[in-house]
């Protein structure tokens, strides 16, 4: 992430929490659909993401092009991205993304956890190829995509977790689907002031022992933690944890592989 993006990004975040009372959903989909618009259109996008343009006139071919379709909050917050200087154009669209997450993670009851959603959503995918394919494929159409993802999902999770879906299947960006959902669901907890922790081990933690987990991770990190749980026979005992670029990794299979490197050794 270049220099330029870190200041766009960080000016996004302060415009957004000025717009705190207006984000509903409503708007975090517009700025999903605002988004896909710009990302499908060469010109628009070389317009809207050209570092040397002058930012009043991009923030005026916004409002030109998105004033009809966007929520008033929409509307400034996409104007404010794009008066922004993005290192990238990917970095631009990334961007915008990252505004349609937080706010409708925002959007949210405070019962509802997206990021638990997207990580059990993630969990059932990677584990069904053929539904992996179906979703990340580039010959299926968005509209096939986007139909399959409400079959899944509707009436089994939050309507936000539902609109963040049907946005990132359908401007994946390069990306698989688990680190779609992965980047989302760690923009949604970063929105809530929190982390996610995801431990793997051989078998199911009780919940005592995911409670003690939790507080001591919380109180190394400094931060409310979400842990999500992935059982895996291959670590044999012990445990590993992933919180953010940080791997914490107690595993036996992890030791066991070390002594067999120091007795090679």
């Amino acid at each position: 992430m270049g220099s330029a993006t870190r200041e766009a990004l960080a000016s996004s975040r302060t415009a957004l929490a000025a717009h705190a009372d207006s984000a509903d959903l409503a708007t975090g989909e517009s700025l999903f659909d605002a988004g896909r618009v710009i990302g499908n259109s060469s010109q628009l996008l070389a317009a809207i993401g050209d570092a040397s343009a002058d930012e009043t006139a991009k923030a005026a071919l916004v409002k030109a092009v998105f004033a009809p379709t966007l929520t008033p909050a929409a509307l400034e917050l996409l104007q404010s991205a794009a008066a922004a200087r993005w290192s990238s154009h990917q970095d631009l669209l990334a961007g915008i993304e990252e505004l349609g997450l937080r706010v409708t993670a925002a959007s949210a009851p405070a019962d509802v956890s997206i990021d638990s959603e997207l990580f059990t959503f993630g969990a059932a995918v990677s584990s069904d190829a053929e539904l992996e394919l179906a979703l990340t494929s580039k010959l299926t159409p968005a509209a096939a995509k986007v139909s399959l993802v409400d079959a899944l999902l509707s009436g089994k999770a939050s309507a936000q977790t539902l609109v963040i879906v049907r946005h990132l299947v359908q401007q994946p960006r390069g990306r698989r689907i688990g680190e779609l959902l992965g980047d989302a669901a760690a923009i949604v907890a970063d929105q809530a002031d929190t982390m996610i922790a995801t431990v793997i081990s051989a078998t199911r933690l009780t919940s005592t022992q995911l409670d003690r987990l939790a507080k001591t991770l919380s109180s190394r990190y400094g931060r409310n933690l979400t842990i999500n749980q992935v059982i895996d026979a291959s670590v044999v005992g012990g445990l590993k944890v992933q919180i953010g670029d940080d791997v914490i990794d107690g595993s036996i299979a992890t030791r066991l592989k070390d002594l067999r490197l120091q007795l090679a050794g």
